[in-house]
């Protein structure tokens, strides 16, 4: 991205759009028990709470009754449904990590297989995106946090620790290019997760292929263990790749959370908050709800002086149901530049 004088100008920056990640599928509900939606209801009015705060994507989990991540497709589309109606104008973004919680003592914190993860297409109602994982690694997401963020929580247990310290993103060549091709059928947006510049130009190869012909809206994913670290020098060697027409929101953990959503902030990047991210406030003296990070990241927004997207302009700065004719038409709404004429795009080009 290019940073030209009067760039950290609000008047010259899009307004900021609000991912809320209320559901914290990691987290068992008595982890957090005033916070963790466990029925239907109370999932939907999850959603409802995080609009009214000031989010207008809500990356969206299900759960069971018995508190427990679902894999039912049916529990999806019923939350799905009722989001739909409760705040139609809200980006309802699945999660596409499905579902990466352990079975049972001693088990794997793995995600399900890659037919299962195609099957998010499928859902209907169908949603405005689905987060997509680029390149198979390491996924410790525990990697920088302290012993004290997940004290007295089920991520403190020997068995869940090694779980989740062990466990993998799998998403290799096939899956990707399978997986954004029947997402695009549908209608539905590629959230790109990016964990550092490989994955990112693993994508713009895939739009240079003309594999994937939509925006480039994505997540810096900076949580360590496989992921970038959350600091600065990461962040801005991560822009200075990226093209001008890309949409950028950025995640980190625990309380990185925060500080990386200022620096975000303050470059006119977008934010994402949430339990799913982090349970704590700044001085880790109490616990904080996904609404009370919500209304904190509004009241700093207003102090930038940058406001905060309403559901309709969200939908326009992410280009939600927006999708290209061509690979050229894709890389000059994205910001590229052209592909070099008479030559071969990769190794093995496969032209969508």
């Amino acid at each position: 991205m290019n940073f030209l004088d009067g760039s950290l100008f609000p008047e010259n920056q899009d307004k900021l759009v609000i991912t809320a990640a209320p559901y914290g599928p990691e987290w068992i509900p008595s982890d957090f028990p005033e916070d963790i939606p466990v029925t239907m209801a109370e999932q939907v009015q999850k959603a409802v709470d995080c609009w009214n705060a000031g989010a207008t994507v809500l990356h969206l989990h299900v759960r069971e009754l018995d508190g427990s991540g679902s894999k039912r497709l049916s529990k999806f589309n019923e939350l799905i449904a009722g989001v739909r109606k409760a705040v139609p104008e809200m980006i309802i973004q699945v999660g596409g990590s499905i579902s990466f919680a352990p079975e049972g003592e001693g088990a794997d914190a793995k995600w399900l297989s890659d037919d299962t993860r195609h099957m998010l297409a499928e859902l209907d109602p169908k949603p405005d995106q689905v987060t997509v994982t680029v390149n198979t690694t390491q996924m410790n997401v525990l990697e920088h946090m302290e012993a004290a963020d997940v004290a007295g929580t089920s991520l403190a247990e020997p068995q869940n620790r090694a779980a989740y310290r062990e466990m993998v993103v799998p998403s290799g060549p096939g899956f990707i290019e399978e997986h954004v091709k029947r997402l695009s059928a549908r209608g539905i947006q590629s959230a790109f997760q990016f964990y550092n510049i490989n994955s990112y130009e693993t994508v713009e190869r895939l739009m240079r292929r003309g594999v994937y012909k939509g925006p480039l809206v994505m997540n810096w994913v900076a949580i360590s263990g496989g992921m970038d670290a959350p600091n600065v020098y990461n962040l801005s060697n991560f822009l200075r790749a990226i093209p001008d027409g890309a949409v950028l929101t950025v995640e980190s953990s625990m309380r990185n959370v925060l500080p990386i959503n200022m620096i975000g902030m303050a470059l006119g990047l977008h934010v994402r908050c949430g339990i799913e991210d982090n349970l704590w406030n700044q001085a880790r003296t109490a616990k904080m709800g996904t609404v009370q990070q919500i209304e904190q990241l509004v009241r700093i927004a207003r102090e930038f002086g940058r406001e905060v997207a309403t559901g309709k302009e969200a939908r326009e700065i992410c280009k939600i149901g927006v999708f290209y004719d061509s690979v050229e038409e894709t890389l000059a709404a994205n910001g590229f530049a052209p592909n070099p004429k008479g030559r071969q795009q990769g190794y093995l080009r496969q032209v969508a």
